[in-house]
């Protein structure tokens, strides 16, 4: 076994909970790293040899002349000698009280300039934003007491916009770090929900078994209820399809039998009226069932075309039917289930309005294709539930027809295979206007350009 393996061996045994836990600890590490850069960056800190030469002269002086002095002028003395950027503080309190970061390079540094210094246990500490900035510190006078200094310029910090920038480095990097390892642990849960939106259609692709092992037992679960789901889909359109078979021997004795059958013509009207409505019960529900079954790979049509044919078609047979739209629109979609769902549109435009208009238009990115009628259109509140399997309405819409309420079931079905979606709303002035809404990745090549 590699070293890579190996690694992604281990990686794959962390539960989601540990990934977690690693993320926060490898934080945690790499601010830790920062923040002792930045210590040792602090504790290196000197300045050029001009400024610690000016500021080893003042300790020098402020030294000398204050042990000159006596106890009690002191004060005064500290007071004489402080500036408006570097001050003299007597008594200087005790040594080590405070808490204040040491420069031990910068008092070496200043030792070097005036070795006197050296043997005054100059004491040299970075101040803290609240009291200014800048430096200070403490040494020993001659009798043992100490006096204090804080220098706030020309060796204090500027916050520059380079030091800025530097100080914001080791956030950024967290932050980009933490990004990058909460992304690459909550992957594979944004593919099991891409997958979760194909399940039922033909883009479904299996997930691979990746990820901490909540995650792979998800995805393995997920894979077993997709099996079952496709299983029991499957037996449910063979057992339909079965249904319809074996119904359509029957009906034909039945035909044949009524046509040998001495019985009057109204009586005879009346049966054969009834077997050719099962006939197309069993035909609406073979369409149902085949439309919802693998249609293939997209191929190159003309929707125009297509819709120019519904058109004639419904001339041939009387029907008042129009077109307006582009002469030639190509896209790439299934060609038997779409014809199947124009026709149902227009059948039904003029089954129930009388008239049928088709007005295929792009819109935005995609394509529309709407199917318009002068009917009793809709209630207002069954626009959504007549695109259900097996709906039914029970206004005028829906008095003397026949079907087992497939009809717009199996259109939307057609429709969603390709991406799209159907839309119904009632016109104003009474119909209806049943839109295909296509997206723009079925339109081809050659039409997009």
């Amino acid at each position: 076994m590699t070293l890579r393996s190996a690694l992604v061996a281990l990686r794959d045994r962390i539960s989601l909970a540990g990934r977690l836990f690693a993320i926060v600890a490898a934080l945690l590490v790499v601010d830790f790293a920062a923040n002792t850069a930045l210590f040792v960056r602090t504790n290196n800190f000197t300045v050029n040899n001009e400024e610690a030469s000016r500021l080893g002269e003042h300790l020098v002086i402020a030294r000398r002349l204050t042990a000159a002095a006596g106890p009690a002028q002191r004060g005064e003395v500290a007071r004489q000698l402080s500036t408006e950027h570097f001050e003299i503080v007597w008594p200087g309190g005790r040594r080590g009280a405070d808490n204040a970061l040491r420069l031990p390079n910068l008092r070496d540094q200043i030792v070097a300039v005036e070795p006197e210094l050296s043997a005054a246990s100059l004491r040299i500490t970075l101040q803290p934003l609240a009291s200014g900035g800048g430096i200070g510190g403490s040494m020993v006078l001659p009798d043992g007491t100490t006096l204090g200094f804080r220098s706030s310029s020309p060796v204090n910090w500027t916050l520059n916009a380079g030091q800025l920038l530097r100080f914001s480095l080791p956030l950024i990097f967290l932050l980009a770090l933490a990004w990058w390892l909460v992304r690459t642990s909550f992957r594979p849960l944004t593919r099991l929900v891409v997958a979760t939106r194909q399940v039922g259609t033909d883009d479904f692709d299996p997930l691979p078994l990746a990820g901490s092992s909540e995650v792979r037992q998800l995805v393995d679960a997920f894979h077993r209820m997709h099996e079952r789901i496709q299983h029991l889909l499957a037996s449910r359109t063979q057992n339909l399809l079965a249904i319809g078979h074996d119904l359509r021997t029957p009906l034909s004795r039945l035909q044949l039998r009524l046509d040998g059958a001495k019985m009057d013509e109204g009586s005879r009207s009346e049966m054969a009226s009834d077997i050719a409505e099962m006939a197309e019960l069993l035909a609406s529900l073979q369409s149902f069932v085949e439309t919802g079954q693998d249609q293939g790979e997209p191929e190159l049509m003309d929707i125009a075309a297509l819709a120019r044919n519904q058109i004639d078609e419904a001339h041939d047979f009387g029907g008042d039917a129009s077109y307006a739209g582009p002469q030639s629109l190509l896209i790439k979609a299934r060609p038997v289930s779409l014809r199947r769902a124009v026709a149902n549109l227009v059948s039904n435009a003029l089954h129930y309005g009388g008239n049928a208009e088709v007005v295929l238009s792009r819109a935005g990115e995609g394509i529309e294709l709407t199917v318009l009628d002068r009917g009793p259109g809709i209630p207002t509140d069954q626009l959504e539930a007549v695109t259900r399997p097996f709906a039914r309405l029970d206004e005028t819409r829906a008095r003397n027809t026949a079907g087992m309420g497939l009809g717009l079931a199996i259109v939307d079905r057609a429709v969603r295979a390709e991406g799209g979606q159907l839309v119904l709303a009632n016109r104003s002035g009474g119909g209806l206007a049943a839109t295909l809404v296509l997206p723009g990745n079925v339109i081809a090549a050659q039409s997009a350009a």
